[in-house]
């Protein structure tokens, strides 16, 4: 079985942002090829664009799991409320572990909103966000609730 913690790790520390990280590392189960994946996943990235809101991790599992097991039919009640009891499931999951599903709370961040550019990806970049290790949570997390 592939290790989606380590894979989205990778792919983070090879400049993929958090949401698109987290959701590559589930290609082989979603059926999505790595580039439609990225290009899916690109928006949501720095908290939604870098607007700092839901953390682009926890967006990137909510995707796979919603290609992996979510619905399809808008009168699917039933679909819809197992759908959003999982996603509730992972965000609870994630807050337990890593205090907030909130991209400025995670980075401890005063302002609500981030100047759209991103960031170099340099080491000191790396020393002092906690991403690597989020999106590699978001995606150990969405493998164990998966695989139970």
């Amino acid at each position: 079985m592939i290790n989606h913690r380590e894979k989205a790790k990778e792919y983070f520390l090879s400049g993929y942002n958090c949401a698109q990280s987290v959701f590559m590392a589930f290609c082989s189960e979603t059926g999505l090829d790595e580039e439609t994946a990225a290009k899916m996943a690109s928006s949501f990235g720095g908290g939604m664009g870098r607007l700092r809101e839901v953390c682009g991790a926890v967006s990137g599992m909510f995707m796979a799991v919603g290609l992996i097991q979510g619905y399809s039919d808008p009168n699917d009640m039933e679909g819809k409320t197992a759908q959003y009891e999982l996603v509730q499931k992972l965000a609870r999951e994630f807050e337990a572990q890593n205090g907030s599903i909130i991209c400025r709370e995670l980075l401890n961040m005063e302002q609500k909103k981030d100047d759209p550019a991103p960031s170099e990806r340099t080491t000191e970049y790396y020393q002092k966000r906690p991403c690597a290790e989020l999106v590699a949570d978001a995606a150990e997390i969405l493998e164990r609730i998966l695989y139970a």
